[in-house]
């Protein structure tokens, strides 16, 4: 199977926009043979870029508040026309995608990794476990309904977004669930993806891709109420994409893409995955269950249940 990374610039808070850039980039890796592609973490619609240089704790301030409501509004729903299209395309392409995206219920933001199946269409929804430090200002805390994997192409996929991959339990329970190719979703940093993209295939005996961005600050639309303090700053925004392909055996397919605009690509053979597996499957003969009890809970987390007559 081939399998591609879409290291792209977002066009970021712009849905509209956002879902035309998903599109291109899909039909360009189409025509390439790709099988499966990964966007990077909040593709659609964004990563909140503002909160760590700016001070987004900034308790009950106006302009602070205004940036939320205004992340809030570009972000998109699970059932909204933005997935609608890219679901219609997925299936014209015959392309499995992986997309990471701003999910807006009602008042709250989750950092979501959806998984759509040119067939079955949308086949996971993984909202992020737990948002990374200064996230939390502004995404909600995910729940275990979305740890799966996927059947496709041979493999079962399975995908965490950014720092979520870093824990133990979380990829254990897709070890556990037969992942055999890793989508890892990231902001857009070399420095993230350099030593975990190879450290889970290398820990699962799994093909290992990590989806990253590149951005800028100059790509903030004119009208986010912090344009002007961003563009200020005298630090660049430092999203310089780290998009990369590791094997089974750890070796680096495709090493860290830096800076660049492009599809990320390399064909994948299942059965290297079980030339792996000979001497190390952490979730079958290496593993000790009756040492160790893991119990995953995948229900989805609801503010209120109601009964009605």
């Amino acid at each position: 199977m081939r399998i591609a990374a879409a290291q792209a610039r977002p066009a970021w808070l712009d849905s509209t926009a956002g879902t035309k850039l998903v599109i291109e980039w899909l039909t360009r890796a189409a025509g390439q043979g790709v099988e499966l592609v990964a966007f990077p973490e909040t593709f659609l619609s964004g990563y909140p870029i503002w909160l760590a240089p700016l001070d987004g704790a900034r308790f009950d301030d106006p302009v602070q508040k205004a940036a939320y409501a205004y992340y809030l509004d570009a972000a998109v729903e699970l059932d909204g026309p933005q997935l609608a299209t890219i679901r219609a395309a997925v299936g014209d392409l015959g392309v499995f995608c992986y997309l990471g995206i701003t999910e807006r219920v009602r008042g709250t933001v989750y950092c979501t990794l959806v998984a759509i199946d040119p067939v079955r269409g949308v086949v996971g929804a993984h909202r992020k476990l737990m948002p990374t430090y200064e996230e939390r200002l502004v995404w909600g805390i995910g729940d275990g309904n979305g740890l799966r994997a996927h059947d496709f192409g041979g493999f079962r996929v399975s995908g965490l977004s950014c720092w979520e991959n870093w824990m133990p339990q979380a990829r254990h329970a897709l070890y556990a669930d037969g992942a055999t190719l890793h989508i890892s979703t990231w902001p857009g940093s070399v420095r993230n993806t350099r030593d975990i993209t190879r450290f889970v295939a290398l820990e699962g005996r799994v093909y290992s891709l990590a989806a990253s961005a590149v951005l800028e600050y100059a790509d903030v639309p004119t009208d986010f109420p912090l344009r002007a303090e961003l563009l200020a700053l005298v630090e660049p925004a430092g999203y310089d994409g780290g998009s990369a392909i590791a094997g089974p055996d750890g070796r680096w397919l495709v090493e860290p893409v830096v800076g660049a605009e492009q599809l990320v690509v390399a064909d994948i053979d299942p059965a290297e995955v079980a030339r792996e597996r000979q001497n190390f499957d952490p979730a079958g003969h290496y593993s000790r269950p009756d040492v160790f009890t893991v119990t995953v809970d995948r229900r989805r987390r609801n503010p209120a249940v109601f009964l009605e007559d």
